[in-house]
């Protein structure tokens, strides 16, 4: 079943990288007490995730700062090694905070699979935008498939 509007965020363990090493967090952790935005894509360094989504959150930061946004959340269903990766070739920083789901633990919990086993991705995330205040889901926006257009920072804006 697909993350609803209402819905509390589910409670998953999830690994990512610092420059201290591999640290273990609890989604929990991550938005308890936060308004939150949590965008995804469906992988990093792909065309679209990397020349328009993530850049957009980045540029944006301030602007969804200024709206109340405590923390913005990238999503994407890859290892912890290619998301801080990403974040440095993005000099990310710490604007957004790189959530990997290497498994798909996170993404199936939401609803939001993609199969992208025809372009040799296997099974990864829709992309998507949901806002968040303290784990309770609070908005969902969801891509058609080939779409970007709903989950954009901008788009994310005219929503908060």
């Amino acid at each position: 079943m697909t993350i609803q509007v209402g819905d509390t965020f589910p409670s998953v363990s999830v690994k990512h990288l610092t420059d201290a090493g591999m640290q273990e967090t609890s989604t929990d952790a991550l938005l308890k007490g936060k308004k939150v935005v949590l965008f995804a894509v469906p992988g990093a360094f792909t065309p679209t995730c990397s020349a328009k989504h993530l850049p957009g959150f980045i540029q944006n930061a301030e602007a969804l700062k200024a709206k109340g946004v405590d923390a913005i959340i990238c999503l994407a269903v890859n290892d912890p090694f290619v998301m801080q990766a990403w974040a440095k070739a993005n000099d990310v920083g710490d604007t957004v905070f790189m959530l990997p789901d290497g498994n798909g633990t996170l993404t199936r919990e939401l609803g939001l699979t993609m199969d992208g086993t025809a372009y040799n991705l296997g099974h990864r995330s829709q992309r998507f935008a949901l806002i968040i205040d303290d784990g309770v889901v609070t908005r969902v926006d969801v891509e058609k498939p080939g779409a970007f257009e709903v989950s954009s920072a901008e788009a994310v804006l005219k929503n908060l």
